[in-house]
């Protein structure tokens, strides 16, 4: 059924019977996933205005309290500024607490138009050395390290979150990293240690990507809290595992 429906010669199957998939073609319409009766296709998200995230946003309006508020994550927001911008800005006339998830690699005039209208940001730290970085994330840290300086001087409200990859950034090098970060920036709250999970594996292998690391094992909780205590023996900010 997707082979028929698709315009651009997205699906086809080998000599085996073995379906598979051309994604440099796709162009997103989404008819195969409608034609599919089985569910092995689906869409993944879709096309949203502004106001319509506010209106369902609204759904929930009466759980958010006095603490409650709008937490814009990803992939990443920052790679559509101009939408990001637009919902900050009615987020916040509307009133809401807004919080901002990003890996800080963005471009820095983006950071700067909508920070004023974010109350804190969720920032990642993948790795403090560049090398590794640029291996397992595809690109080199001194941009986003550019832009917490950034929001440093716009005196934003920032939660470093670390993701602990096992064997990848578990090292004392990092952990001093990521407190002599904390140290520098006046605009670091505090520091989260994310324990790694492997769940976002099966969704790479749905969408046809080979991944750099593939650990399938979930890192235990437990084992996160030396690295706690031995980050706040480095710094005066408040860590904890997210």
């Amino acid at each position: 059924a997707c082979v028929a429906v698709c315009p651009q010669g997205v699906h086809s199957f080998d000599e085996r019977g073995v379906h598979v998939i051309n994604r440099e073609r796709c162009n997103g319409c989404g008819a195969c996933a409608a034609a599919c009766s089985y569910g092995a296709l689906e869409s993944v998200g879709g096309m949203w205005t502004v106001d319509g995230v506010l209106r369902e946003i609204a759904k929930d309006d009466l759980f958010f309290g006095d603490d409650g508020g709008v937490t814009i994550s990803g992939g990443e927001p920052f790679y559509q500024a101009d939408f990001l911008f637009s919902l900050l800005c009615a987020l916040k006339e509307k009133g809401y607490s807004v919080c901002v998830e990003t890996s800080g690699f963005a471009a820095s005039e983006d950071l700067q138009r909508c920070a004023p209208y974010v109350d804190c940001f969720l920032y990642d730290c993948k790795a403090t050395d560049a090398d590794i970085h640029r291996r397992y994330v595809g690109v080199d840290n001194a941009p986003i390290l550019q832009n917490l300086m950034l929001l440093d001087d716009l005196s934003a409200k920032v939660v470093l979150r670390c993701p602990i990859i096992p064997a990848i950034n578990n090292t004392p090098f990092h952990f001093e990293g990521i407190a002599s970060l904390a140290n520098a920036h006046s605009c670091v709250q505090s520091v989260e240690l994310l324990p790694y999970h492997p769940m976002g594996l099966g969704k790479s292998e749905q969408l046809g990507e080979v991944q750099a690391y593939t650990e399938p094992t979930f890192l235990d909780r437990a084992t996160v809290q030396p690295y706690v205590k031995l980050i706040s023996s480095m710094t005066n900010k408040p860590v904890s595992v997210g």
